[in-house]
């Protein structure tokens, strides 16, 4: 079985990365049908090689695995929704953390939206998630039991911000949050982290020491209740448009102050104008998107389902290879390098003042 998944991977791999670089249209969806729906609807991944197609807010990918609902280290939240797929490099950057976190001390990581098994534009929610490379994780700590399916769909994380002044609640903020969020910076193939601007400030006013990895803590609106984590394009995704890359300086300076000022924090003039995935069409993704939609299936869900309660590890589609112009599917599996010992690495910077792009 193991065989004919990866027979087909590489196929269905190849037929992706001739149809991105050829600039023709596949069959299948019409290009004005919006693509939330199309999306959305999807169950499981499209079975090919690991590939991230586009901009974080406007792709897709195809080659996703999901991560456990349940492992020694984290729990999946909000399982109705059927975001625990990514990249195979994020899905196994998420397994690191949570390991690596409980030997900092935190209890384990609850496990918020990655991305849909496709990728694409969600039916709800986030206007990024699309191409596999991000993730949310709680800043509830998992308790000491397995949550039930109801739990999990019902309970709230505890947002560690006040609304109204835009700082964080004392007594809520610990130690073990700053020692979790300079975890999640440690890795290199980590380029952002997306937390509240009150979050970002308690970090500046208090770290001391190594102050290098504060660079990737981002602030943007939300976020109180949980981070999002994002990295970077991976090797064997030469579609996958990157982000600009931060400036320099650990972010505690004018771009922080901004967001303590009334301009961040403005009604919406507009409150009821329609969001980007409530008007994305398949004409508005890059081509290849179309041909993820109609790439077969594995299956089941369970040979793409990735850690676990034990050593349960899956039959997952064929590894990335090395980037070119088109995706050597035959080449040599590439370990993912999130299983290697963390490194210390200075960290990507950030930018003068956050936007929609650069946030």
């Amino acid at each position: 079985m193991k065989s004919i998944l990866q027979a087909a991977a590489r196929l269905t791999g190849i037929a992706i990365a001739a149809l991105a670089f050829s600039g023709l249209e596949p069959s299948g969806a019409s290009a004005d049908e919006l693509a939330k729906n199309l999306f959305g609807s999807e169950k499981l991944p499209a079975m090919a090689a690991p590939q991230s197609i586009g901009f974080y807010s406007k792709g897709c990918f195809a080659g996703g695995v999901a991560i456990a609902t349940d492992g020694p280290t984290w729990q999946a939240m909000r399982l109705s929704r059927n975001r625990r797929w990514g990249h195979p490099t994020m899905i196994n950057l998420i397994e690191k953390f949570s390991r690596d976190a409980t030997a900092d001390g935190w209890p384990g990581l609850l496990i918020g939206d990655i991305s849909q098994p496709r990728g694409g534009p969600m039916l709800t929610g986030h206007a990024s998630h699309q191409i596999g490379l991000d993730a949310d994780i709680w800043f509830t700590p998992m308790p000491d039991r397995r949550l039930s399916p109801t739990e999990r769909e019902n309970m709230s994380a505890v947002s560690m911000v006040n609304e109204k002044t835009h700082l964080v609640k004392d007594r809520l903020w610990t130690p073990a949050h700053t020692r979790l969020l300079q975890r999640a910076a440690s890795y290199p193939e980590v380029e952002r982290i997306l937390v509240n601007p009150g979050i970002k400030k308690k970090l500046c006013d208090t770290v001391t020491g190594d102050r290098t990895w504060l660079r990737k803590i981002r602030p943007f609106w939300g976020h109180d209740y949980h981070f999002h984590v994002r990295i970077g394009c991976q090797p064997g995704s030469p579609g996958c448009k990157r982000q600009e890359a931060t400036a320099a300086g650990d972010g505690c300076d004018k771009s922080l102050a901004w967001w303590f000022t009334e301009e961040p924090w403005r009604p919406n003039k507009n409150p009821d104008a329609p969001k980007a995935r409530d008007k994305m069409t398949m004409a508005s993704l890059p081509a290849a998107c179309r041909a993820v939609l109609s790439a077969p299936n594995p299956v089941s869900e369970a040979a793409v389902t990735v850690g676990g309660m034990g050593s349960a590890v899956a039959t997952a589609p064929a590894p990335a290879a090395p980037e070119t112009d088109t995706v050597d599917v035959g080449a040599p599996p590439v370990p993912a390098s999130a299983f290697a010992p963390t490194p210390i690495k200075r960290p990507p910077l950030p930018v003068a003042k956050p936007s929609s792009q650069n946030r």
